[in-house]
């Protein structure tokens, strides 16, 4: 939809068709919402926002019946999504007019005049009339109005600025005077006006103006005017003000190195770059080898409205050299001959002296003292000089401003081809690429080793070409398997190109040559920390008599300034590349016994916090070091440490647990013959605990590490599990609880673990532990809903979806999600059920969860199905089916719900033959992974086919056999009621009762024989 605040609030969707949003309260939440464009806004913010003091008793309740309205007025064109932050609204920010005046505002200051006009006039015309006029009772509005409307001056004096050094005085003047009344304390628009007057011949009107204007300073600020109107001011009285036409056809053109290739995926840089160089005069590019510093500051000098010059420092060796160098460029590029009787400095000042000019220098890395003296005396020698930099570390002389230039945003795994086209080093690898090999496409075939190329390479531009120039001989998944060696692999770049950006060594060699001992030694040491570190890390791993502790900060400091190091938060690491080349040099640098001591006793330090109210922090400690622990477990397992091995086992245990990881254990199971047998059980049952190929275990058993965890303690025996019920920790009282009443809901029996499940609930709340909570909740929520009672079932579930987000472990998150939509539409809103199908669907994709899409597209399905669309409902399983084929989804995981969720299409169908078909397989699959529910689930689906069959008795028998199976019948399934609804007009009321009570009479593992009996006979 695309929403217009900018005026009266409108609402449209993409086709143009207008939304009708009624009430006043519940237009004021949509604009609040929209003017976050997607981002959530938490509850607390909301009852302010809306209502201010005058929020009513029950606000928290009132906002959610507002949410609710909402999303009924809204309907198909968007929604409002309960997220860990709040709500948010599914709005694209291009969708909403405000942002997308922003947008165009911030494009308009970076091009050059010409388009600047076109795009800042386009931004104006986005104005209706005031801003949220109808809604200035919010207590929001009126502040947010407010600065919306001095951006809207700030644009329009843009415009004028870009019309008058377009020429177009005249025609400027009207509007300018206009907009100048309203803001008459506005020196900018006075100054404006001065220069639009002095070029239209008007030098006494302009002359007025700057009385006026120092008058009203004076007369209600008591300030003077400032410089820049001083300045401007005796530039009238001297008669120096020229037209702007003039002074622009005065000023050669800029002479720039022609560009071979285009210029993609750094448009937010250069957004960056340009409003970095209108705000200060020296402003340097800083960034690792191959980043694309060069380019960047082409493109931005490409569409600079100053003189620009272009210094290339690369072939310059002494910096004795330098400004000679900055001579012959200059020379060069205005085409005069060298003039002898002057300083060389002095000679470069008088061929910068033009006026407002840019001098680009390139490269300064190699001569940075030199380099920051010159531009320190060319800045304070000329005024209206900027000086734009780059280098792979600051110049760091006063006045200097950053633009830190890194890798290019690379997409995340298992994508399809138009997602992964979104991620700006894929764009660049293929568009590379098919200039090397014409035709070359990002598809099926061809994306996921591209997405490799791009992880492996950092998203780095100068590697990722060297890749794609690389497809003269090889194809892409060669590229892709060879990137182990990608010094060797990737050494035949540009022979146009300096010595040291023709291969992927020399532009890291180039660097490492500048490091001084101590930084060579911190990095080699820094390179076996995979996953980074932080500072009290490399103190405790890395410091030794050649590198003392209290040196470290220093020299990391001094590598992060050289771009050999990034820093994110209290975290510093390396590109990859960079690491693999530091790594090839670590020869005397055995760091392997300090680094496994430490990672050990960070993991056995906060294991035990996993299951208190620090789970949080002690999740974020284990999520921000895992590939150190990893690499840890793997130096110890190399090393035959068992011991140690054996302790990592047992700290990691429960994150691994929790977090849902699979891969990993496949790296440390080969390991297994050298551990002892205890050791090797561990592994084999945190294999087992992770098993993830089956999609019943995940759909009916979500618990799967929890079940494991007290397989691996040796609490399965009955004595065992009573004596953790009275333990006096609580954490192991309430996984207690949950495991005893897992185990009675699997033997069929849900009467006898309400109350564990009641304990387990209060226990885990107790301690504070999230994940707990989720696995109380999500049968909590069961039993309401095979009860019918779809309240109490939603907000169990949609606690669990808050508390999930909280955690970040995905795939609680999506099965809670799959569950709260599942009850919406049991309960009937089907609405509310797409709504949240999609939103999961949106979040999995844009985190590549391919995997996660199983659920999601079955209830996508189900909710189809119920709404009557079997057609629709078909070819969401055969998308899905697709996913499989493609490989994007393992077929186990996919294929048991597939078969099944179509066995219950074609019931719904009464298509007797194709749903007879299946059965078997559906029966057979939901019997072997043995899951109470899912057993159940076959006696249901071998009861619609009976149904079909005519045969309502034996039917009604099968709806009885599952509530044995499973311990209550599932009376919230509508399509269930409406089987016995059926049967029970055939039947007659006591017909089927009788019916009913012969299936539920049947022994449990009977009842269950006879569902395989029937539906493979």
């Amino acid at each position: 939809m695309r929403i217009a605040v900018l005026g009266p609030l409108e609402v449209h969707t993409q086709t143009g068709a207008p939304v009708e949003i009624a009430g006043v309260r519940l237009r004021m939440l949509l604009a609040r919402l929209a003017l976050e464009a997607g981002r959530p806004v938490s509850a607390e913010l909301l009852i302010d926002d809306l209502w201010g003091e005058d929020a009513p008793a029950g606000a928290a309740a009132a906002l959610q019946g507002l949410v609710s309205r909402l999303r009924r007025a809204l309907g198909d064109a968007g929604g409002v999504e309960l997220v860990a932050g709040g709500y948010r609204l599914t709005v694209r920010r291009e969708d909403v007019d405000a942002h997308r005046f922003e947008d165009l505002a911030a494009q308009g200051r970076r091009e050059a005049p010409a388009q600047a006009a076109v795009t800042l006039d386009a931004a104006l015309g986005l104005w209706r009339g005031a801003a949220l006029t109808d809604l200035q009772d919010a207590p929001f509005a009126r502040t947010v109005a407010a600065g919306l409307h001095e951006r809207r001056r700030d644009v329009a004096t843009d415009l004028f600025q870009v019309e008058l050094e377009l020429g177009r005085p005249a025609e400027v003047l009207p509007r300018l005077g206009a907009l100048a009344a309203e803001h008459p304390l506005s020196e900018r628009l006075a100054g404006l006006r001065m220069q639009a007057l002095a070029a239209t011949g008007r030098q006494s009107d302009a002359l007025a103006v700057y009385e006026e204007i120092r008058g009203r300073l004076g007369d209600e600020l008591g300030v003077d005017p400032g410089a820049a109107l001083k300045e401007l001011h005796l530039a009238l009285l001297r008669g120096e003000m020229e037209q702007p036409a003039k002074r622009a056809e005065t000023v050669a053109p800029n002479r720039l190195p022609a560009q071979l290739t285009s210029f993609v995926g750094r448009d937010a840089e250069l957004a960056q770059l340009a409003a970095l160089l209108d705000a200060n005069r020296l402003v340097t590019v800083v960034g690792p080898g191959g980043a694309g510093k060069t380019r960047l500051v082409l493109e931005a000098a490409r569409v600079a409205r100053q003189r620009v010059w272009f210094v290339s420092l690369a072939a310059v060796s002494d910096p004795d050299h330098l400004a000679d160098a900055v001579v012959a460029a200059l020379n060069a590029s205005d085409g005069r001959l060298y003039e002898g009787g002057h300083t060389t400095l002095d000679r470069v000042v008088e061929l910068l002296d033009v006026g407002d000019a840019v001098m680009l220098l390139d490269n300064c890395e190699h001569l940075v003292d030199a380099a920051a003296e010159l531009a320190n005396q060319l800045l304070t020698r000329l005024p209206r000089l900027r000086v734009l930099a780059t280098s792979r570390e600051p110049l760091a002389i006063t006045g200097e401003a950053l633009c830190h230039l890194g890798p290019l945003e690379v997409p995340r795994d298992s994508v399809e081809p138009e997602e992964a086209a979104r991620a700006a080093a894929v764009r660049l690898f293929v568009d590379r690429a098919a200039t090397v090999r014409p035709g070359f496409a990002l598809d099926e075939s061809t994306v996921d080793h591209v997405v490799e190329i791009c992880w492996r390479l950092d998203g780095m531009p100068l590697a990722l070409e060297l890749a794609a120039a690389k497809l003269r001989s090889m194809s892409v998944d060669q590229i892709a398997r060879r990137l182990d060696d990608r010094f060797r692999l990737l050494s035949s770049g540009s022979r146009s190109a300096l010595p040291r950006q023709r291969t992927l060594l020399a532009v890291v060699e180039w660097s490492w040559d500048l490091l001084e001992e101590p930084e060579r030694v911190l990095a080699r040491r820094l390179a076996t920390f995979p996953g980074g570190a932080t500072t009290a890390a490399l103190e405790a791993v890395c410091a030794d008599g050649t590198l003392p502790a209290r040196d470290i900060f220093y020299v990391l400091d001094a590598l992060v300034e050289k771009s050999i190091a990034g820093r994110s938060g209290d975290r510093y690491r390396m590109l990859e590349t960079v690491r693999a080349y530091a790594l090839t040099r670590q020869e005397g640098d055995d760091i392997g016994e300090r680094f496994c001591r430490y990672y050990r006793d960070l993991a056995e330090e906060h294991d035990p916090l996993l299951r208190t109210r620090d789970q949080l922090a002690a999740i974020a400690v284990f999520d921000a070091e895992h590939d150190n622990l990893a690499h840890a477990l793997r130096l110890a397992v190399d090393a035959g440490d068992t011991a140690t091995a054996e302790r990592f086992v047992g700290a990691m245990f429960w994150y691994w647990g929790m977090s849902g990881m699979t891969a990993q254990f496949e790296t440390y199971l080969r390991y297994g013959g050298a551990l002892p047998q205890q050791a090797r059980t561990a592994f084999g049952v945190v294999r087992a605990s992770m098993d993830v190929d089956s999609a019943g275990a995940r759909e009916f058993h979500p618990a799967r590490p929890l079940m494991r965890m007290t397989q691996l303690a040796h609490a399965t025996e009955e004595s065992d599990l009573l004596e953790a019920l009275d333990s006096p920790d609580p954490w192991i009282r309430a996984s207690a609880h949950w495991a005893k009443d897992f185990l009675l809901t699997e033997e069929g029996d849900l009467r006898s673990g309400a109350a564990s499940r009641r304990a387990a609930l209060e226990g885990f709340e107790a301690v504070g532990d999230r994940w707990g909570l989720v696995l109380s909740l999500l049968p909590l929520g069961r039993d309401h809903s095979l009860r019918r009672e779809h309240g109490p079932a939603i907000a169990a579930f949609e606690r669990a979806v808050v508390l999930s987000s909280e955690l970040g472990v995905e795939d609680y998150l999506y099965l809670s999600r799959a569950r709260l939509a599942r009850e919406r539409r049991r309960s009937g809103d089907i609405d509310g059920a797409l709504r949240d199908i999609r939103a999961a669907q949106r979040r999995a994709r844009e985190r590549g969860h391919r995997r996660m899409e199983v659920n999601i597209l079955v209830g996508l399905a189900n909710v189809h199905r119920l709404a009557g669309d079997l057609a629709q409902a078909d070819r969401t399983l055969d998308e899905l089916e697709a996913l499989v084929r493609r490989g994007a989804i393992p077929e186990p995981l996919a294929r048991d719900l597939i078969v099944s969720t179509r066995l219950e299409n074609r019931l719904a169908e009464g298509d007797v033959t194709p749903a007879a078909a299946l059965l078997p397989e559906a029966v057979a699959s939901l019997v072997a992974q043995g899951y109470s529910a899912g057993l159940a689930w076959a006696a249901e689906l071998l009861a619609g086919l009976l149904a079909l069959r005519d045969r309502p008795g034996d039917a009604a028998a099968a709806l009885g056999m599952s509530e044995v199976i499973r311990g209550e019948f599932d009376h919230g399934e509508p399509e269930l009621r409406a089987l016995a609804d059926r049967l029970t007009v055939r039947l007659g009321d006591e017909g089927y009762a009788e019916a009913f009570r012969r299936g539920a009479g049947t022994p449990r593992p009977d009842a269950i024989a006879r569902v395989v009996a029937l539906a493979t006979g």
